[in-house]
């Protein structure tokens, strides 16, 4: 009887060798002073910064990083409570801040529950590629970035991030 179980138990011992890693296990992060979540593969730093606007003022904005795999995932809040800035203004002059340097491949109208905003593809002369997204809602700038580095894999891994951003207010 062993003997029939040593052909079957090489096999197998073949088959697990030979695939590929598994993928990171995702996680959901949860922002509600923000009014977002978000989902990683890997648990990401969080930084204080600032966004200058079209008016050339600056902002105080949160950013939400992390790299894995040869991608690089980014998410910018940014309060814009109290400025005159219109929505369109706002969404032009980030995705021209976005795109500098990048060719746009991509630029659609895109939409999460009642939140409308844009959605871009951008290349990068080093090869990488960029699915990003950004919206205007509730007094906040909200960008998101999943990057694929030049010669990198993680395309899927980008957009995965860039599609899992959810607004979690009541709005």
């Amino acid at each position: 009887m062993r003997r029939c179980f040593l052909p079957v138990l090489l096999v197998l011992a073949a088959l697990l060798a030979g695939r590929p890693a598994c993928a990171q296990d995702w996680k959901e992060y949860a922002y509600p002073d923000y009014a977002f979540a978000v989902s990683f593969p890997v648990e990401p730093t969080v930084e204080a910064t600032t966004y200058q606007t079209a008016e050339g003022r600056l902002a105080p904005a949160r950013t939400y990083a992390a790299s894995a795999a040869g991608s690089i995932f980014k998410m910018t809040v940014v309060d814009l409570a109290g400025t005159s800035l219109a929505e369109a203004a706002i969404l032009d002059h980030a995705v021209e801040i976005l795109a500098q340097g990048r060719e746009i491949k991509l630029d659609i109208p895109h939409r999460i529950s009642r939140v409308f905003g844009r959605q871009l593809s951008l290349q990068a002369p080093d090869g990488s590629r960029s699915s990003v997204a950004v919206f205007f809602h509730d007094g906040r700038l909200y960008q998101i970035e999943g990057k694929s580095l030049a010669g990198g894999s993680g395309t899927s891994e980008a957009i995965r991030f860039q599609q899992s951003l959810v607004f979690t207010d009541s709005n």
